[in-house]
């Protein structure tokens, strides 16, 4: 079987911990840019900024933290590397409806069998970000490391995407004011009251508020509920928890999540800076294959409605 590498980008939220678990040699990094003009090269550790000093830049509302992906130039120069050495290439992106991400990884490929027509480059777009991209990326190491081919691979990601599923509340509701999703006085009487949106994902990758839970103890338990009635796990897969700058609340979910599946692996990692630019502060989140999303979210609404009694 020929070699290859998987390469996802640094919206794939897994830790080191696990990146060396699955065997993850490598991924593309992004950029990151902060009001007050520093400029970082982004990627899945705290090595440019810690934790708490990112989090905290997000919930100053008088700063504004923007990232970007790696340019074509730069998607070009880390595929040359594979090329030149005989190694063919799994590009994993964050889903193209947020990022142009995918289309960047792509362009770099054409470029490439320009100048390399042997080269052997697949482009594949996650529809997910996060946790949701990040359990993708685990789960086609875990194929990888099984004996798969590249293009099987390349195959159980394309027929399997839609099947990701995510679910858990929010914390910060005035970060989600300031991203223009709700208005200020939904989020300050919200917080007042402990109200935490519940959402599972679209097509797209894009968050869909299916519920509104009050205080974190009951959305911790709505999560597990919803987890149970909508996975369909396969052998060898885990479940993913990711959480940003809520490290308690997501080990309470991760015991309750590992009582509730006690034979399926549940990993554990954080939203680095790629994805915390844009979720923010105060996201606890399982991330999970399940039956494809529905239109609309129709049946995981259903779902949520009947956890719910409404």
């Amino acid at each position: 079987m020929k070699q290859y590498v998987i390469l996802a980008d640094f919206t794939c939220d897994l830790s080191a911990e696990i990146r060396d678990d699955i065997g993850m040699e490598d991924y593309v990094r992004g950029h990151i840019h902060f009001d007050d003009g520093r400029d970082f090269s982004a990627g899945l550790d705290w090595d440019q900024i810690s934790r708490e000093e990112f989090y905290k830049i997000l919930s100053n509302k008088k700063q504004r933290v923007t990232t970007a992906p790696s340019n074509v130039e730069e998607y070009y120069e880390v595929f040359e590397g594979y090329v030149k050495k005989g190694v063919s290439v799994l590009s994993l992106s964050l889903s193209s409806g947020i990022s142009s991400t995918y289309r960047f990884s792509c362009i770099a490929a054409e470029q490439i069998r320009e100048k390399y027509p042997e080269a052997d480059i697949y482009c594949c777009d996650s529809r997910r970000m996060s946790g949701g991209f990040g359990l993708l990326t685990i789960c086609a190491h875990r194929l990888k490391a099984a004996g798969k081919s590249m293009e099987e691979v390349a195959a159980w990601l394309e027929e399997n995407k839609d099947r990701v599923h995510q679910m858990g509340p929010i914390d910060d509701l005035f970060f989600i004011a300031r991203r223009g999703r709700i208005t200020m006085g939904k989020a300050i009487m919200g917080s007042m009251v402990g109200i935490k949106p519940m959402g599972d994902c679209n097509n797209e990758g894009y968050t869909t508020v299916l519920a509104n839970t009050k205080g974190m103890k009951s959305a911790l338990e709505v999560t597990v509920r919803y987890l149970q009635e909508t996975a369909r796990n396969e052998a060898g897969m885990p479940i993913l928890i990711c959480h940003s700058n809520r490290p308690q609340y997501a080990q309470q979910l991760m015991t309750a999540v590992q009582a509730a599946f006690p034979s399926t692996e549940v990993c554990l990692s954080e939203v680095f800076c790629g994805s915390g630019a844009n979720i923010g502060p105060g996201m606890v989140g399982v991330f999970y294959l399940g039956e494809p999303i529905s239109p609309e979210l129709e049946k995981e609404k259903a779902v949520m409605n009947r956890i719910l009694g409404k």
